[in-house]
């Protein structure tokens, strides 16, 4: 055969020609074609041929063609390099290792490809290992060991050797010439929570770029300091740095966090010109951020832009939802997502008896009133802790089951857990929804005794339990017990001096309005939410005519009052405060929102239980009013007012008229 100019045998060609045979021929070829070339001299004639056995994922091959290069008295160093690299390509780390640990001489790509690896593999400690080995064996770190090994630093919390080696890289110069390094430096102490040093950092760095400063920005949103990274955001656009889909997503949940609508609405202008606006993680942030800022019409309006929302996408809506008291549409929303029970798909997945799923699950069902459903999930679990506990207990405070709540709450103690501010609240609502004003009392003072700090809306709900129970004393000299008593604090007792009619603490209450300037005691409107065929539709008191179906609503309404009165059904006028004639406070008793939404309802026939959601405490007149209407039509009503559930069956409430 002839041979080229450097002594080696010509068989690029031969290795060229059958480059584009299967693997069956070309392993059957291989090792005749290496016998054949009898020494690789140059890498003209053994890089072919890795290249192919690494195509192939085939070590055999690897191997074959480093027993020939040995055999050639080819420069360790250059063979060493190709085979670590051509046994990290194949995913063939423990051949990699070994002739890396042979080579008596290393090149810093060498080294650094091995640190990429483990740190691709989330094998961290390993990248550390072979970090130390490479500064114990004198050889300097460049910009990319760097930048890859504080990632392992963070990973691991070694946050000394971090230190250390950030002063190298300072040392080297690569900590502000190298964009890199710095990125890799801020994400680091971002991760161990140094938003200080990391904004430091990112200061001395001459030219930054949107990743580096991205970092930052959403280091502050995970540690909670949203007002640096709004900041940090407005610095970004000074310095003309264009933001990224990361960057949009991360100071949108930070203006969320802050109720920073304002700022959150031109960020959203500047996602739109800038046509980030279209990106699944940035509509998820938008939706979150509204959510987040109450504007529930805003947040669904970007949830019906987004083409193909994930699991975090509907997480989001259906958690802000909830967050906004719009539990009957996050159930609405939940079953559009997942089209069958959720509780059926948890338990698909083998997660129904997993503590944190369950706890979900349980207090989804405690929300939609459903507290059989809950226990059920309760009782399958592995385990159980604070979390689920106070899930359950506050699932069965909701909905007027106080017993079996301050049973589970002994339990709790018997297991030697310890109570937090969601216990304590849960044991007093348990309370004053069951009518146990004695017990309640009891636990309040061991509370307050024990190491719970108790706050506002603890008192809130001892004042209300008080206030019904006619202890008004009371009651009033607890509100006047709280260091700064807020607004519901005396709307709840101003509540429960109109119940029981005591005019001169009432006038008292409202005169405190002067000493708390910038609090309003205005009522709400009163309104009501109900679920048919899976939309939601409001009402509002005294709104008779906005519905495109009033007029039908109107007619069943009617007919409906006219039936419960042939069942004993009489108007509680006492339910009207202001001064007009009766036949007018009749009329006004009639158009309260939760009639409307019933007679809706049962209008358009709607299939089961019929499901209201109001945002005030029922009236006394409503609430006699339904009893009466759930015999008359002979289907379960559920009503989830301010405070609580009532199921309405057959003429009676679960409540036991005790709301």
């Amino acid at each position: 055969m002839r041979r080229d100019h450097y002594g080696g045998l010509i068989v690029v060609s031969r290795i060229s020609s059958f480059f584009g045979s299967k693997a069956g021929n070309f392993r059957s070829q291989f090792r005749l074609l290496c016998i054949a070339s009898n020494s690789f001299t140059t890498t003209h004639t053994f890089s072919p041929l890795l290249r192919q056995c690494i195509d192939e994922r085939w070590l055999p091959g690897i191997k074959t063609i480093q027993a020939q290069m040995l055999k050639s008295g080819f420069p360790v160093q250059l063979s060493g390099s190709k085979l670590v690299d051509a046994g990290l390509k194949c995913g063939e780390i423990g051949y990699a290792r070994e002739v890396f640990d042979e080579m008596t001489e290393r090149h810093i790509v060498t080294w650094n490809s091995l640190i990429a690896y483990f740190i691709k593999h989330r094998r961290s400690k390993e990248a550390v290992e072979v970090y130390r080995l490479m500064i114990t064996s004198n050889v300097l770190p460049d910009e990319y060991t760097l930048s890859s090994v504080f990632k392992a630093f963070s990973d691991l919390g070694l946050e000394e050797e971090a230190q250390r080696s950030h002063g190298l890289a300072v040392i080297l110069g690569l900590e502000v010439s190298n964009v890199f390094v710095g990125s890799a430096l801020v994400d680091m102490y971002v991760k161990f929570g140094k938003t200080r040093e990391a904004k430091l950092v990112l200061d001395r760095v001459e030219e930054k770029d949107v990743v580096l400063i991205t970092a930052l920005i959403v280091g502050y949103s995970q540690e909670g300091e949203d007002a640096e990274a709004v900041e940090a955001f407005r610095s970004m656009l000074g310095e003309g740095v264009q933001p990224n889909e990361y960057t949009y997503a991360s100071v949108l949940i930070s203006c969320g966090n802050l109720k920073d609508v304002s700022n959150g609405k031109l960020i959203h202008g500047l996602m739109i010109k800038s046509g980030f606006d279209s990106a699944l993680g940035s509509q998820t942030s938008l939706l979150t951020m509204y959510l987040r800022c109450g504007l529930v019409d805003d947040s669904l309006w970007i949830f019906k832009c987004i083409e193909y929302p994930n699991e975090v996408t509907w997480t989001s809506l259906i958690s802000g939802l909830v967050l906004n008291g719009r539990e009957e549409m996050a159930l609405t929303e939940f079953r559009k997502m997942m089209r069958d029970s959720i509780h059926g798909i948890v338990t698909k997945y083998g997660l129904d008896r997993d503590k944190y799923a369950g706890s979900g699950l349980i207090d989804l069902y405690g929300k939609c009133g459903c507290s059989d459903m809950a226990r059920s999930v309760f009782d399958t679990l592995n385990e159980v802790d604070v979390i689920s506990l106070n899930t359950m207990i506050y699932s069965y405070a909701q909905n007027g089951y106080g017993r079996e709540a301050l049973e589970l709450f002994e339990r709790m103690m018997k297991l030697g857990l310890q109570a937090n501010d969601v216990t304590v609240l849960s044991v007093l609502l348990a309370c004053n929804n069951s009518g146990l004003v004695d017990e309640g009392c009891e636990f309040f003072e061991s509370f307050r005794k024990g190491k719970v700090v108790l706050t506002n809306d603890h008192y809130a709900c001892m004042v209300d339990m008080l206030g019904r129970a006619g202890r008004l004393d009371e009651a009033d000299r607890l509100v006047n017990e709280v260091v700064n008593p807020d607004l519901v604090l005396w709307r709840t007792l101003l509540s429960a001096c109109k119940i029981h009619r005591n005019v001169e603490m009432a006038e008292r209450v409202i005169e405190m309005k002067s000493d708390m300037r910038g609090m309003k005691l205005k009522k709400s409107p009163a309104m009501s939410w109900v679920d048919v065929d899976r939309e939601t539709h409001t009402f509002m008191a005294g709104d008779l005519f906005s519905h495109p179906n009033s007029e039908q609503i109107l007619e069943t309404l009617e007919e409906l009052i006219k039936k419960a009165k042939e069942m004993g059904y009489v108007e509680d006028k006492s339910c009207v405060f202001q001064d007009m004639e009766e036949s007018a406070k009749e009329r006004s008793l009639h158009q309260h929102s939760e009639k409307l939404a019933i007679a809706f309802a049962v209008w358009r026939n709607a299939g089961g239980s019929i499901r209201i959601l109001k945002n005030l405490r029922v009236c006394v007149d409503c609430h006699s009013w339904i009893k009466i209407v759930s015999r008359v039509i002979n289907r379960e009503i559920i009503c989830r007012d301010s405070k609580r559930f009532h199921h309405f069956r057959d003429g009676s409430c679960s409540c036991r008229d005790y709301w």
